[in-house]
């Protein structure tokens, strides 16, 4: 797995998903996560179907070095992965959201 490269959105919603199992995975995880979020354990599934949802989950991880690298380890992939599935999920800075 370490050294395909995502084949499209799809691929990279696939990891966010396994990036988000592996952060509710461990309450000193998952509780650094809803704190950041806002979020709650109850509104939590619900805004899980909200565009731009798993790209925040990659936010999350892409803003802590030592996590990215702890979680790019537990799910045998390149922290370089989770880097462009970040990128691929994330809105485009120049795109016009008015």
């Amino acid at each position: 797995m370490k050294g395909k490269s995502l084949q499209g959105d799809e691929s990279a919603e696939r990891l966010a998903l396994d990036v988000l199992l592996w952060i509710a995975g461990d309450d000193d995880r998952m509780g650094p996560f809803l704190a950041a979020s806002g979020l709650t354990p109850d509104t939590l599934r619900a805004s899980a179907r909200e565009p731009g949802f798993l790209a925040g989950v990659l936010d999350h991880v892409m803003g802590d070095e030592p996590v990215l690298l702890a979680c790019a380890r537990a799910l045998d992939v390149e922290p370089e992965r989770i880097a462009e599935a970040w990128r691929r999920l994330s809105p485009d800075p120049g795109e016009d959201w008015a």
